[in-house]
């Protein structure tokens, strides 16, 4: 699913917002999808990093994005209502997200595992982006062709020992991509999974410190899957978890 050729002006017009676009593989996608033709919103904690991408954008003469500075472990749902609202105020609608951001926790046995870690973990990658998700939906149903992604993981489709919330919580991705792809299937906005696969991010250096990153794809080469499923000619694919890097 990694060889796609999209069309140069495939996300011509449209609206999409990026969750941790400040850096790694959000940071990739949100220049490729602004490079396709999209208003791309970039979403994510660290403001100086959000501007880096923003000023990248701009400087290759990309459709000029916006930012949204916000911590998903302490927003409420009230933040990400007003977020909306924000975003139809300016837009008029949203076209499509990424749920790009996660937290990786701790890699352990999972009956030594921190409830502090745990709540973290669960609060960011499964909590934010139900109460995200929810809150764009009105934002979303404004589009004519609405695109949610959610990143799933390898370990998030079977198990693999010390990986705990961070596993778990990718089988709770895995699970309420397909429960809104069902709800949602005779409407406008189709839902689906992209497990990146091994990829240089400071994550993935994280939880394999000693693993020698240029044996990895780049964020920068994994992006035409995430390009493909923002485009109308994606239309079809609704409820499936795909993979950048198919074995």
């Amino acid at each position: 699913m990694s060889d796609f050729e999209n069309a140069e002006s495939c996300l011509q017009g449209k609206v999409i917002l990026v969750t941790g676009a400040g850096a790694g593989i959000g940071k990739a996608v949100a220049i490729d999808y602004a490079k396709h033709g999209a208003e791309v919103i970039l979403l994510g904690k660290t403001t100086n990093k959000l501007e880096s991408t923003y000023d990248e954008i701009v400087n290759l003469g990309y459709p000029t994005p916006a930012i949204i500075p916000l911590d998903m472990k302490g927003a409420t749902e009230q933040h990400y209502i007003d977020m909306t609202d924000t975003i139809i105020s300016q837009f008029g609608r949203l076209d499509g997200l990424l749920h790009n951001a996660s937290y990786l926790g701790g890699i352990m046995q999972l009956d030594q595992y921190p409830a502090d870690m745990w709540n973290e973990v669960m609060q960011v990658n499964v909590t934010a982006q139900f109460l995200m998700t929810k809150a764009l939906v009105p934002a979303l149903k404004k589009s004519e062709a609405g695109s949610v992604i959610f990143t799933s993981s390898s370990v998030g489709r079977k198990a693999r020992a010390y990986w705990g919330a961070y596993a778990i919580s990718k089988f709770a991705t895995e699970g309420m991509m397909q429960v809104l792809a069902d709800e949602f299937e005779y409407s406008a906005i189709r839902f689906n999974c992209i497990n990146p696969g091994a990829t240089a991010t400071r994550m993935r250096s994280k939880a394999y410190p000693a693993e020698n990153p240029e044996t990895l794809k780049q964020p920068r080469d994994i992006t035409p899957i995430y390009v493909h499923l923002m485009s109308d000619n994606a239309a079809k694919i609704n409820g499936q978890s795909l993979d950048a890097q198919p074995k």
